[in-house]
């Protein structure tokens, strides 16, 4: 059972106030998350000697966070992922959102869900609320979203994600966090492993948003059913340019093993589980170069990111996993991040 602590991060550009909290479990790893966009900021883990290091890319301050691209590891909301050509027809009716990813409206639009929450304490969780008005960002519906953050004796970091509307709305919640389990400042991720249990994946067209057809990941670069070391499998990729792409899971909203990575030199390993049915898998091509946190350089290849969600442009694709949330059903997620040792 972890114990929760606050103190005060700094405050936005507009004068808020942003309050961070530590989540520390009895053997001293823990895990710091912001009520600004459920920022997590810190997940400090040991390695196979004992040794603490934090292994999630972040920065120091709030202006970082608020200036710098890459939504460092931010709740993303309200459609997380492309929505191709930034517009989309629900019940007849159809709307046009920000346009940010070339053509496309990326992560819920100019803003998101990049706002200070509603923070609350609740035993060993935090718990995280934010009121999305009707018309925000142009989706319809005030939607209410509730994520609630723990971390336990396991170094196991669930995260639950709940949402209701007043009008039907498309809904696809995430987390954006970078990960390097051989230390958040390392710089790059060519001495991990990843395997996913995925035995299909979402090519795209030029636009980087999904054709619409579910293609087995055999005999292609994206075939990691078996552990797979990034720094040779990178190249292979995309032209080089690594992994953006959705993994189809086979769970039917069940909690279930999905990615696993690994670092053997530190000996920790990462395994996610996820009720949801896509696995977006990010290696931070498009990352710019930054300062991060204690002066760390992130750019390129410095973390990757696995991000549970709905398929990509859902709204616009029938045939992919329902992503409209209605009136009278409640929105559920649950996402864990596992860290252990090998």
């Amino acid at each position: 059972m972890s114990t929760i602590n606050s103190d005060e991060f700094g405050t936005t550009k507009d004068g808020r106030k942003v309050t961070r909290y530590t989540l520390s479990n009895k053997s001293g790893a823990s895990v710091r998350i912001l009520d600004l966009g459920g920022i997590i900021t810190e997940i400090n883990v040991p390695d196979k000697d004992g040794n603490i290091g934090d292994v999630n890319l972040g920065f120091d301050s709030v202006s970082d966070y608020e200036e710098k691209p890459g939504y460092i590891g931010k709740l993303i909301g309200r459609v997380a992922n492309r929505i191709a050509g930034g517009q989309f027809t629900l019940d007849g009716e159809t709307y046009h959102l920000f346009i940010n990813n070339g053509p496309n409206s990326l992560h819920g639009g100019k803003v998101g869900f990049d706002q200070v929450w509603e923070a609350s304490v609740k035993e060993d969780k935090l718990v995280l609320k934010y009121v999305s008005a009707d018309g925000e960002e142009n989706y319809p519906g005030e939607l209410t979203v509730t994520v609630v953050y723990g971390f336990d004796d396991d170094n196991k970091l669930s995260i639950d994600y709940t949402a209701t509307t007043t009008k039907a709305t498309p809904i696809n919640l995430t987390n954006h966090a970078y990960f390097n389990l051989a230390g958040h400042g390392t710089g790059h991720i060519n001495d991990l492993t990843v395997t996913m249990h995925a035995d299909s994946y979402l090519p795209l067209n030029e636009n980087t948003i999904p054709t619409g057809e579910i293609r087995s990941v055999a005999g292609s670069g994206y075939d990691l059913r078996q552990p797979v070391s990034l720094g040779e499998r990178l190249k292979e990729v995309a032209d080089g340019r690594g992994f953006d792409i959705n993994f189809c899971l086979d769970n039917n909203g069940a909690l279930k093993l999905a990615t696993r990575v690994e670092h053997g030199q530190s000996g920790r390993y990462m395994d996610v589980y996820t009720t949801e049915p896509g696995m977006q898998f990010y290696t931070a091509y498009w990352l710019a170069n930054m300062k991060g946190k204690g002066g760390a350089e992130y750019g390129q290849f410095a973390g990757l990111c696995l991000e549970a969600q709905h398929y990509p442009d859902s709204v616009n694709k029938p045939q992919f996993p329902n992503s409209i949330l209605r009136p009278g059903e409640t929105y559920t997620q649950k996402t864990i991040y596992h860290f252990g040792l090998l």
